[in-house]
């Protein structure tokens, strides 16, 4: 080890360099005291193959991801949606602009094979693999029907179709003269059989689809050959992600809210019945939440409110303005909300990482594709959201991001709006997108890790970091684990160098190759405040 001294100019030179790269990461402490993984953090330049490039990958593009984690273009696929892997590992992937549900191949170290699985559809939307005793199926929504086809292990075309549900509403409806907002279809089947379908409203806000039949802003449930049609649940405004706990036939799904809320308090505002906008950017809340039998989850008449004590969680309405401001509907009456999402973050794809090969760290909880807002005055969404599933309480746990970057922070621009995501069998995470026509994988690899402790010979508390390039600083909070200024010993893994420094900006510093350090020295012990791993 070599004792020397950084001047300011050096150090910052070494913090700017190093800081995008990477925080820190937890061990045991953060899953098991404070309960949640590492968040993105660590800014990730994105791998694409050379026959990928075209725009938005003609430049270099940066996502944020947790430790240890890589993304990559997996395949491009124009306007791709929702997705769902085959039980032999194909994937499938619906782009309703074409009518198609295609089907992605891996092919080695090639770019993946991409054929038609199925023309000639309704816009379809959802895909769904479902087996009944011996048989396999896949579910397909078009905005006017649900076919499912009996699936063979290794079928690359769709065979056997069966057109189980008909007459669901769509822009051909003919009261609807053309017009329907959320025609597209979301689905799901659960361990008894039953289909779950999503018909979400015509509108932004509007009586007419409370009373429609079907009812819309409505979720429907049918036996899965298509018959013994119900109403499930109302007042979901567009119910797209639709998926349900694993080992449960408790359905869960994301919704988007609706847009251009007046504000519905008469106070001293002045504001009340008026469009304003620093209101319309924060409410109503997107929603994630159960789904019972026969709820009713407020929309058009009800809103959530996120301003209370209860922050996203378990929200109380408001009474809607424009349909309830008399309040003839009794909001204390709806079933109120499990979680609220940013409001205008548009969630798409819900997947549960539970019986999934997703990293142990993170397989206890859901992820939501955030589409990303088009009316809110600062852009919101554009992210993979991750929520901890807590199975004591059986509730979801606090949102943090596991991706994020599609917007360029600097101008506010777009190069990316995700949608749905699918663990395959190899335990990647896959991400569509439309806006870029993207298909992304999020790989993990697992790495050894410094580790520091707050006592000499290797005791008291412990902290790990990432071997990856990186820079933390008590004045950031990145020592909190062990504490600030009480570093005593270290081992660092081969391969890896680590200064550590009385402060930020400069003063006393060491530098310690792999080896394990039973004591950082005298001068040293206690009086940590930044570490540089390289």
């Amino acid at each position: 080890m070599v004792a020397f001294a950084l001047n300011p100019t050096q150090m910052l030179g070494r913090i700017l360099s190093a800081s995008l790269l990477s925080l820190m990461s937890l061990e045991v402490l953060t899953t098991a005291a404070f309960g949640n993984p590492p968040a993105a953090s660590v800014e990730t330049k994105l791998k694409v193959p050379s026959t990928m490039t075209s725009a938005p990958f003609d430049t270099n593009r940066y996502l944020k991801v947790p430790p240890n984690f890589s993304v990559s273009v997996y395949a491009r696929i124009k306007k791709a949606r929702f997705m769902a892997v085959a039980p032999n590992g194909h994937l499938l992937v619906s782009q309703p602009s074409t009518g198609k549900v295609l089907i992605v191949r891996s092919n080695g170290n090639k770019d993946p094979i991409i054929s038609d699985f199925v023309t000639g559809l309704r816009r379809p939307h959802d895909i769904v693999f479902h087996k009944i005793d011996n048989t396999t199926y896949v579910y397909i929504s078009e905005t006017h029907q649900i076919n499912r086809f009996i699936y063979k292990s290794g079928d690359i075309t769709a065979k056997n179709r069966q057109i189980v549900v008909t007459g669901l509403p769509d822009s051909s409806t003919s009261e609807l003269k053309g017009s329907y907002g959320h025609e597209l279809k979301n689905i799901a089947l659960d361990t008894n059989h039953k289909l779950y379908v999503s018909i979400a409203s015509t509108c932004n806000a509007c009586k007419e689809d409370t009373v429609s039949t079907p009812r819309r802003g409505a979720i429907y449930q049918y036996n899965a050959n298509g018959t013994n049609q119900r109403l499930f649940a109302q007042g979901l405004r567009n119910a797209e992600g639709l998926a349900f706990l694993p080992g449960t036939n408790d359905l869960w799904v994301v919704v988007n809210n609706r847009d251009n809320i007046a504000y519905p308090f008469n106070d001293s505002s002045g504001n009340y019945g008026k469009i304003i906008p620093s209101y319309v950017d924060n409410h109503p809340p997107e929603e994630f939440t159960r789904v019972r039998d026969g709820g009713n989850y407020g929309w058009p008449f009800c809103n959530p409110n996120p301003d209370t004590s209860n922050g996203l969680n378990n929200m109380p309405f408001d009474r809607d303005y424009e349909f309830n401001a008399d309040g003839r509907v009794n909001c204390n009456a709806m079933d109120r909300i499990d979680k609220g999402i940013q409001a205008h973050s548009a969630p798409l794809g819900l997947t549960f990482l539970q019986n999934t090969k997703f990293p142990s760290l993170y397989s206890n909880g859901a992820v939501t594709g955030l589409h990303g807002s088009w009316n809110r005055q600062k852009k919101t969404g554009y992210k993979i959201a991750y929520f901890p599933w807590n199975s004591t309480t059986k509730t979801l746990g606090e949102e943090m991001d596991l991706v994020n970057g599609w917007v360029v922070p600097a101008t506010q621009k777009t190069w990316g709006r995700p949608v749905d995501m699918v663990v395959d069998q190899q335990g990647n995470l896959l991400i569509s997108d439309d806006y870029s026509g993207t298909i992304y994988k999020l790989s993990y690899t697992p790495s050894q890790q410094v580790k520091v402790y707050r006592d000499a010979n290797f005791s008291g508390v412990s902290q790990s970091f990432p071997t990856t390039p990186g820079v933390y600083k008590a004045i950031e909070g990145d020592l909190k684990v062990v504490g600030n200024d009480t570093i005593s010993s270290l081992s660092v893994p081969p391969g890896t160098v680590v200064r550590v420094c009385q402060n930020e900006t400069g003063g006393r510093c060491r530098e310690f190759s792999a080896g394990d350090y039973k004591s950082i020295g005298a001068d040293l012990d206690n009086l940590i405040s930044f570490i540089e791993v390289n």
